[in-house]
């Protein structure tokens, strides 16, 4: 491993979800329904999304927003075997996330050259990832593992470590999660209503990531 690069790919991995505020987690059925769901919640202010590794069209709706859209960062999550790392870079993810890290798949990440978001549940498990080298983790699933409670409680033994807390989390709560210190950005699908996008209503999915990015910015004005 090389600290050096990876407190680069760290600092970068800050920087794009301080930048977003919101990661939607997208899983989709379709190349064409992964470029229609970025345009849609890029129209609605998020500057990146992760698309899940969770279907067959996961990688190839990854490498046709890397060409089709313009502007929006695109990363692979749900990364949980090693061979997906590679297949992730090929299709052009710009960054990787994760559910949860073992040692094997978190030594990979560390020396993999891109910007990755490990997920961690327990304060245990956040403390492997510190010594590693990691710096922003993803929380997940955040509302069944304590939710806030947790992330205030890990800004003291943990204050130098980032959050992006996934899993539970809402238009209603984002706002609170975005206001603690030690929090970069939340992850969620809440503006993507499975029923929106099977009717194709993605002008209602642009609308709701407006609204959470709107009262996100009131609350911490």
């Amino acid at each position: 491993m090389d600290p050096a690069r990876l407190k680069s790919t760290q600092y970068a991995a800050i920087g794009l979800l301080r930048a977003t505020r919101i990661l939607p987690v997208v899983t989709v059925s379709s190349p064409a329904q992964g470029v229609a769901v970025a345009r849609a919640l890029q129209a609605g202010g998020v500057t990146a999304i992760e698309i899940t590794l969770r279907t067959p069209a996961a990688l190839d709706a990854i490498a046709a927003v890397r060409h089709d859209v313009a502007g929006i960062v695109v990363g692979a999550g749900t990364v949980i075997a090693l061979p997906q790392i590679e297949a992730a870079r090929s299709a052009g993810a710009a960054f990787l996330v994760t559910p949860g890290t073992p040692p094997a798949l978190a030594d990979a990440l560390a020396d993999c050259g891109l910007p990755v978001v490990p997920g961690a549940a327990t304060p245990t498990e956040l403390l492997a990832l510190r010594e590693r080298g990691f710096r922003v983790c993803k929380l997940f699933p955040a509302s069944a593992v304590g939710g806030l409670p947790l992330v205030r409680a890990l800004q003291g033994p943990l204050a130098d470590m980032l959050l992006c807390p996934t899993g539970g989390i809402g238009e209603d709560d984002a706002p609170q999660y975005l206001a603690e210190r030690n929090v970069a950005c939340v992850g969620g699908s809440w503006m993507m209503r499975t029923e929106w996008l099977a009717d194709e209503r993605y002008d209602l999915v642009t609308e709701a990531t407006a609204r959470s990015l709107a009262a996100i910015a009131r609350a911490n004005s």
